[in-house]
């Protein structure tokens, strides 16, 4: 056990990836850090365990108790391997020519999704990583890892057919969002808001119970709506587009909302965040697509309840000030005023013909940018996945060449986030 364990390296030993596709500094020490302490106690257990074995303790007891001791220790040592498991995957991939820096620009993102959290509060590491599948997920910073221990950073899973789209967006701030809703403490609080409705009377206590339930995906969503705008809700409906059997299903212990519903609302989220006639059409679209004249009497009388009371939701939320935000909403810290529609589409005429701006903007307004281009038909699919390629590698490598500054010059100021500090991209928009 001992010789296999002494197999197991620091992943800046044995990965391949290119500098820019590194995760950042901050996500690899805290990783190397969680997974050396543990090959560490490990160690020491299985030193302790062969002391024993020859001690007078060891050499009186019993093969049963000896081999008990054994399987415990051999449950450990299994642990640490899943641990290393849990972030090789992450890590093997950004050896991957150009997905890996990607990535890397996608970790960028997320930290930008995460930043204003961080004007309050200290925030995790995120890290991203592709997978199979429709739907992202994520592995909060602080939960349980498989066989024990706390993860040091949030992992953020992304569907693969999701690259490289603005679509991407959406899947990943909604997960950021729920690491954003644990650290201000969101969903306890309107948990119990929801709760306390559904002991009145009328539509709104009828309806209380389901989104009560469904309170921490909906929060994620309006964290996504208020970030990327309208790209939010084209990217929830890509995934939630499915046969018409699941796009009605209610589980009675499901946390995701009926698809249909869950739509419905991203397009009134936008709305009452950001009004603007695309809201209704989006939502028009939708409804063609699912017709209810299909669905039984009680399927009718439960989406026409929940639809109805979808104002009630979006006011319950923007009305919240959370106690760690100190008397503060959620409208009070997220950047609404930048992403209004108009602002974006005057922001896209702008960069069209001074590609600086693209450079100088943050990432998820950036993607708002993009993602309202795209849904007022002003940027194709190949135009858009270029553009994308392009501001990925660009905050990658930005990022890695702002670290490396950072650590020659330890004593300077840090760059200001919308410093350019490469050359030009050719962004073209053709």
């Amino acid at each position: 056990m001992l010789t296999r364990l002494g197999l197991v390296k620091a992943f800046a030993l044995h990965e391949t990836m290119v500098p820019a596709a590194a995760v950042s500094v901050a996500a690899q020490s805290a990783i190397e850090t969680y997974l050396a302490r543990g090959r560490r106690e490990l160690r020491a257990r299985i030193h302790d365990f062969l002391k024993w074995l020859r001690s007078a303790e060891g050499r009186a007891a019993d093969p049963a108790e000896a081999h008990t001791r054994f399987a415990f220790l051999r449950l450990r040592f299994n642990a640490v391997l899943t641990h290393f498991d849990v972030f090789a995957i992450v890590m093997t991939q950004r050896s991957e020519a150009e997905m890996g820096v990607w990535l890397s620009g996608l970790d960028v993102v997320a930290r930008d999704a995460l930043s204003f959290v961080g004007r309050h509060f200290d925030v995790p590491p995120v890290v991203c990583y592709l997978d199979r599948g429709f739907g992202a997920a994520i592995r909060r910073a602080r939960t349980r890892l498989p066989g024990g221990g706390e993860t040091p950073v949030a992992i953020v899973r992304i569907p693969r057919e999701r690259m490289i789209g603005s679509g991407i967006a959406s899947s990943l701030v909604h997960e950021v969002g729920h690491q954003a809703a644990a650290i201000l403490d969101l969903v306890a609080p309107l948990r119990f808001a929801f709760q306390s409705i559904s002991r009145a009377r009328g539509p709104s206590a009828e309806a209380a119970p389901y989104w009560a339930r469904w309170i921490p995906e909906i929060v994620a969503d309006f964290w996504a709506s208020a970030l990327v705008g309208v790209g939010s809700t084209l990217g929830l409906s890509g995934v939630l587009s499915l046969p018409r059997a699941f796009v009605f299903r209610a589980g009675a212990d499901d946390p995701h909302p009926i698809p249909w519903i869950r739509v419905m609302l991203s397009c009134a989220l936008g709305d009452a965040l950001y009004p603007d006639p695309q809201w209704r059409r989006l939502a028009d679209v939708w409804a063609s697509y699912y017709p209810l004249d299909r669905l039984t009497g009680d399927q009718r009388r439960t989406i026409a309840l929940l639809e109805n009371t979808i104002p009630v939701v979006i006011e319950t939320i923007a009305r919240h000030r959370p106690r760690r935000l100190n008397g503060r909403s959620l409208l009070d810290v997220l950047p609404i005023a930048d992403r209004q529609p108009q602002r974006l589409r005057v922001s896209y005429q702008q960069w069209r013909a001074d590609p600086s701006g693209w450079r100088g903007a943050a990432p998820t307004l950036a993607f708002a940018v993009i993602s309202q281009a795209r849904s007022d038909g002003l940027l194709s699919p190949e135009s858009e996945a270029r553009l994308l390629a392009e501001l990925l590698s660009y905050w990658a490598l930005r990022t890695t060449i702002d670290a490396a500054e950072a650590c020659a010059q330890p004593h300077a100021a840090s760059r200001a986030f919308r410093r350019p500090i490469l050359q030009p991209l050719a962004l073209g928009l053709a």
